[in-house]
Order: structure tokens, then sequence, then C-alpha cells
């Protein structure tokens, strides 16, 4: 029987092994929302009734997958993630907090748990409520909608530097965190790694508003931003160059901490799609990002055994083989339910060329909305569809939402484990 870490070598390879490899928690977009792991853990009895599950991903309100639930699942791939989270403050201190559906959760002592008058509960960058909150999460909602802090633009002022102002020369600090890390990770499980060190993905929206900054300059508003690729291409170029030749510097350093312990590394969050079509021209993706997303895979290619990771959801058939050429070896989430994107199709177009890892299950109508069965069966189709020939990680489409039913979460992973073994 393969190890986990064989299991996935393999998939990375293009090769079958023993089952599908599945990753839950391994990164921010394949993780579950803590008040589903929370239904999770009490449906295998893992815990007394009333035990708190840790918020590790605030902004998105991810919850921690633990050891034992990682080994009832039969999981596959543990995350490295960065040592600060989306509003700059460690994951550390644990205190309680009760969601607002009743869940019992752990957060970090920067967390802010007072609620506004409305009911409203904001974030603030590094825990500091003397800088304007980042971030708001409304009273009975799930996740956190980032709040625009853009500063008058002055054209004749705008600086590139002003949003390269988060990227720098990575700390001794930050690196002695991932070399410990991948250590314990690598000596104590048998799991592979996907790494997220930070900082490689060009123009990711969800970043471009930096809720860690206190108070952030440049071009900060997402439809500016949006905007200004077209626009102000010069000036995102020159971004783009000044991030990407930090990235390279700091590369080599994370590297030799790390090492051979990852597996992957994930390189890119930007979303290049949305359910219709792609968000950008194919003419314009190749001017403005993949030159860079290139130099960066290139490196690693040359000097490491890691995979590359770019998560874009959306209708992205269009750029995938430019995402090919780019140099990455894995695409998430497969957002099948988008247009052209039909499984069958990726996996005979594109299945020799890159790993899908996702596509496993609708989280934006089967997995919420369908019934047990439904959810089976369609984990059986993804299996049957994007399982032979290896080149598959099982996840869902992007990570698990709220308000499953815990009768489909059940369903999910048991079709996994009953469904995941070659032949398919």
């Amino acid at each position: 029987m393969l190890t986990s870490r064989e299991r996935v070598a393999k998939a990375l390879n293009h090769q079958e092994a023993d089952r599908v490899p599945l990753d839950l928690g391994g990164s921010a977009v394949t993780g579950m929302h803590a008040s589903s792991v929370y239904l999770l853990r009490q449906a295998h009895r893992l815990d007394p009734a009333g035990t708190p599950v840790k918020v590790v991903e605030p902004y998105q309100m991810l919850g921690e997958i633990q050891p034992d639930l990682l080994e009832a699942l039969g999981v596959d791939v543990v995350g490295l993630p960065a040592p600060k989270g989306t509003f700059g403050f460690k994951n550390e201190n644990w205190k309680p907090w009760t969601f607002f559906d009743g869940t019992p959760l752990l957060v970090p002592e920067a967390f802010n748990t007072d609620p506004e008058p409305n009911g409203d509960i904001l974030m603030y960058p590094e825990g500091d409520r003397s800088a304007p909150p980042s971030a708001r999460i409304p009273n009975d909602g799930f996740y956190f909608d980032t709040l625009i802090r853009q500063p008058p633009i002055d054209e004749e002022k705008l600086d590139p530097a002003d949003n390269l102002e988060e990227f720098g020369p990575v700390s001794a600090e930050d690196l002695a965190y991932f070399a410990a890390e991948a250590e314990r990770l690598y000596s104590q499980t048998d799991k592979a790694i996907l790494a997220n060190f930070g900082n490689t993905s060009f123009g990711d929206i969800a970043l471009v508003p930096a809720p860690w900054l206190k108070h952030p300059k440049g071009i900060r508003d997402v439809a500016e931003w949006y905007m200004s690729t077209v626009s102000r291409r010069d000036y995102v170029l020159k971004v783009f160059e000044g991030q990407c030749e930090i990235a390279l510097e700091n590369l080599p350093r994370l590297y030799a901490a790390v090492g051979d312990r990852a597996s992957v590394i994930f390189m890119s969050g930007t979303d290049f799609g949305q359910q219709t079509g792609t968000l950008i021209s194919r003419k314009a993706y190749r001017q403005l990002f993949q030159p860079f997303q290139r130099q960066l895979n290139d490196w690693v290619h040359k000097h490491t055994p890691w995979k590359t990771f770019i998560h874009s959801c959306g209708s992205i058939r269009a750029l995938i083989p430019d995402f090919i050429e780019a140099g990455f070896d894995i695409m998430n989430p497969v957002q099948t339910s988008a247009r052209d994107m039909d499984p069958q199709a990726l996996k005979a177009e594109f299945g020799k060329d890159i790993v899908f890892w996702g596509g496993g299950v609708d989280t934006q109508r089967t997995l919420p909305f369908g019934t047990p069965d439904e959810v089976r069966a369609e984990v059986k189709e993804r299996m049957r569809i994007f399982g032979p020939g290896g080149g598959f990680v099982f996840n869902s489409i992007h990570n698990v939402q709220a308000r499953v039913p815990v009768e489909n979460l059940l369903a999910l992973y048991r079709a996994v484990k009953d469904e995941g073994c070659y032949p398919l």
C-alpha cells in the first residue's frame, strides 16, 4: 500500500496509484467552512458535542482539518501556509467565539469578536483597532467582505512602488518558520505537502485591497484595478515586474529552507474566469500575466522538484493552453459548472499536460442542494472521468461551504473512499 506522499507523487506524474488521492484543507482554496468542519467532526464522533473548531483562515472562515479527521477521511495532503493570514496576524493565543449559526469556534487572539450595534463584525489589519477596518462579516453572514480603502488617486503622483509595499525579502523569522513546519509535517506525517509561501500571485483580486495593511497605498479598489489592467497597463506591468524580481530573489531562500519536503507550491490564485467566460482575453493574459508566471515556474522547475499550482475559478477553457505554456503543472478548482468546462472534454484535451486538482463535486449546486444519492453519483462520475491515467487529485470545486447538509458531507467522503480505487 502506498503512502499518501507516494500516492500524490504518482498522480502529479500522471500515473495511476492504488487509489485517487484526496485533498481537504491543503490550501485556502481546498478547505471547508468551520461550521461544516464542526458538523463533519460530530458525525464522525471525533469530539464531544460543543467542542470548538479552530478558524485557521479567518477571511473565508475555514476550519482546521485536524489529523484525526485527515485519517478518518483518508486525506493525502497537508498544507504549509504562510505564518500570517489575510488580516496580517498569526493564528495564536486562541479564544472562544460562537458563530452566528451557533457553531462553537476558536479564533486567534487578534480576531475581533465584538459586534457593531447592527451585529456586523469588523476586522482590523494586524488586529489593530486604531487603524480603519479592512473587512466586514455581516450579521448572520458566513464570510468576510473586504472593505475598500482606496486613497484618492492622483495620476501625476501614482507610483508602482505603492502597490509593492507588501512585497519584500522573506524574513529570517519566516524562513525559520517554513523550515521547522516543513520538517514537522514531513517527519510526523506521510502526507504530501502543499506549500503557500505567498507573494507569487500577480493581480490576485482578493489580495489587491491588502486587508493586512493598515493604510494601503496605490490602486486598491477592485473595479479600479481591473480597469487599470487596460487603462494603466504600463503601471500594472511595472508592479508585476517588481513583484517578479522580489519573488525570484525569495524562491532560492525558500527552497534552501524547505527543500524537497514540499511536493507542490501554490503559485497563483488570480481568478481569470467567470461563470460564462474569461475575465480577460488570451492576448491580454499572454501580454500581462504569462511572462511573469513563466519566469517563476521556470525557476521552480529548473531548481526544485516542486510542482506548481494555479487556482482560477470560472470558465477558463480558452486559457488552459496558455497556463500549460506558462509552466503550470496543476490546475484548480476545475469549475465544471461554468461554460465550456465539461469534465470529459477537459480530460480528453488536457489530461496529459496538466493535473486536475478539484472538479470532484459541484459546491454551488449538488453538494449544498442535492440529495446524498446525487452527491455520490457525481463523485463516482468525476472519478470515472478524471481518474484514468492519473493526473487527478480529488477535491471539491473550491472550498466546501457553510450550511451543507451533514448527510451530503458524509456521502461525499464515503463515495471518495468507495469509488476512488483503481481501476475505476
